[in-house]
């Protein structure tokens, strides 16, 4: 119990750090995911479906990202060119622009000093790749 608290309180640590820097640039968390999602796919564009499952978060959450990403003007809803049934959310430029420089600051901010020294940084990351290993999370 101790270990998964420890493991809990350690994300909501980093969640706030990380929403404390997006904030002043319009983003949430969720928000940012989506817009780097977007960013590395290769067109640029995916099914609304796929981003959910490649964020692993229920659909009403990627709905209300999308919603609110595409009111700023970060990316837009498109037709799917051959499946009528499915929508694709597609960053816009702002949207990259925007991903760019909240990522410039999240490392400046967060990443670069995440508060642990190099050594137990390595440690950390050791025992965790093992857990998520174990839960299927690398091949």
């Amino acid at each position: 119990m101790a270990a998964v608290t420890s493991i809990f309180r350690a994300q909501q640590i980093y969640l706030a750090q990380i929403d404390a820097v997006l904030r002043p640039l319009g983003l949430t968390f969720a928000r940012y995911e989506v817009l780097m999602l977007l960013r590395f796919s290769r067109s640029g564009s995916l099914p609304l479906n796929k981003v959910g499952a490649r964020l692993q978060v229920h659909p009403t959450s990627i709905t209300n990202a999308v919603d609110r990403l595409e009111e700023q003007g970060l990316i837009r809803r498109v037709p799917h060119p051959t499946d009528r049934r499915t929508t694709l959310a597609e960053i816009l430029e702002a949207g990259r622009q925007l991903a760019e420089k909240a990522t410039e600051a999240v490392n400046r901010e967060v990443f670069v000093d995440p508060g642990l020294d190099a050594a137990d940084a390595e440690t950390l990351i050791g025992v965790l790749e093992r857990l998520r290993r174990g839960a299927g999370d690398f091949s």
